[in-house]
């Protein structure tokens, strides 16, 4: 049964709707400052000569990356977006103003603590 397009003029279905509001607060606070002195205390320079400054511990492997191979990642995951009432939740699990409320990950262990959150969520 195909899911119901209410938003938009009938283009979207809810959960693509919240799914816009969701990522356009993540876009609007990816340089969140305490996100970015997380990331600056996870660094450290990189010897191996070239452009390349710096390079990030991931906090669960301990293995030492290039820049855009880490993320920052939400200690307390931000958690769903799936109606009005969940958008100042939402927004202030998004933007914690202690630095340590953030931490760097490697893209694979980023992905494997993300989708170890969603199965757990789904029970």
């Amino acid at each position: 049964m195909a899911v119901k397009k209410t938003r938009n003029g009938g283009t979207l279905t809810e959960a693509a709707y919240f799914g816009k509001i969701r990522s356009a607060l993540r876009n609007a606070f990816k340089w969140w400052t305490p996100a970015k002195r997380a990331k600056d205390k996870a660094r450290r320079p990189y010897k191996g000569g070239g452009r390349q400054k710096w390079e990030y511990q991931c906090a669960i492997c301990r293995k030492w990356y290039k820049g855009d191979e880490v993320q920052i990642d939400h200690v307390v995951p931000c958690g769903s977006l799936k109606c009005y009432d969940d958008i100042a939740p939402f927004l202030k699990r998004l933007t914690p103003e202690n630095e340590n409320a953030f931490q760097v990950l490697c893209k694979e262990c980023h992905k494997e603590k993300t989708n170890a959150e969603r199965k757990a969520n789904r029970k």
